[in-house]
């Protein structure tokens, strides 16, 4: 899959230094992936949740931290919309629309 954009994970992981490990192991399992569909999905991030809208929430390090994502599965792009520890990601109201 083509992540856009590795930059902003770079940006989390420089603010929020005990996430980096975590998120760089999230890109590099998302590039090696070639996802066709949900399925495919849940087979490398088994506790990733469709969110509607064509978004995804990936819990990272133990759900200490959370991407949302738009997935196009049949272009292979992962769009990270957000970034962001468990307590801020509670705080979104319409995760759909992000």
């Amino acid at each position: 899959m083509h992540v856009i954009s590795f930059k902003r994970i770079r940006e989390y992981f420089e603010k929020e230094t005990n996430s980096k490990t975590a998120l760089q192991d999230w890109y590099r399992r998302t590039k090696k992936a070639d996802w066709d569909n949900y399925s495919d999905l849940i087979n490398t991030f088994n506790s990733a949740d469709n969110v509607g809208n064509s978004r995804y929430v990936f819990n990272v390090k133990g759900n200490h931290y959370r991407v949302v994502a738009i997935v196009r599965f049949k272009i292979k792009r992962v769009f990270i919309r957000w970034i962001g520890n468990h307590s801020e990601y509670n705080k979104i109201k319409n995760i759909n629309k992000l």
